[in-house]
């Protein structure tokens, strides 16, 4: 079922999530929904706080990534089947070079910036079907779970690029949170949350 992706400026995306255990309710109908909410909305990554759900939890599917001609054949190797589902996730090291790429937000229509993260992490997570994982990531497949996991932590990328930035993006961000944004697939806006 595809669920209505809450917009910026909605306080559910500012909470912590809370974690999980393997009984919460209709788990495997969730994580289902969100990958098919995802690929509606042709994204390659998914949070539960951006579906109302105040939870540890998010998708990823990096597949269209592997697509990107102007990355090497090992980059797109890494991008192409890379569909993981991340509960109660603890990032334990962020470490590398810093580098930008210019970041989108499914919450965010229509605001890309630049934004600056490690290059490599290591993350402790359960999958699926609650078996604990400590993985290491690097390069895009790290950036998009950076990204998500900010998610959880009631983080947007918009928190992490320049005042000046922030002042030039400010009419958009307002635009959202009047629901005065037309993405193609279904988006819940604080504003017209009491109509």
């Amino acid at each position: 079922m595809i669920l209505p992706i809450i917009g910026y400026g909605d306080p559910v995306l500012r909470k912590v999530g809370t974690e999980i255990s393997a009984e919460y309710p209709n788990l495997k109908e969730t994580i289902s929904n969100m990958y098919e909410t995802m690929y509606n909305a042709y994204g390659v990554g998914l949070a539960a706080p951006q579906v109302g759900l105040s939870i540890r939890l998010f998708v990823i599917d990096t597949t269209p990534f592997g697509e990107d001609e102007d990355l090497s054949d090992e980059e797109q190797n890494q991008l192409k089947d890379f569909k993981r589902t991340f509960i109660n996730a603890k990032i334990l090291i962020e470490e590398g070079e810093e580098w930008g790429f210019n970041e989108g937000c499914l919450s965010i229509p229509e605001v890309r910036e630049d934004v600056f993260r490690n290059e490599r992490i290591t993350i402790e997570y359960f999958n699926e079907d609650f078996v604990k994982q400590t993985e290491v990531f690097d390069g895009l497949v790290a950036r998009v779970i950076q990204h998500e996991y900010d998610h959880i932590e009631g983080i947007l990328f918009t928190d992490k690029i320049s005042s000046l930035k922030k002042q030039l993006i400010k009419k958009k961000l307002q635009n959202i949170m009047e629901g005065k944004t037309r993405p193609d697939y279904k988006m819940k806006f604080i504003a017209k949350k009491g109509r």
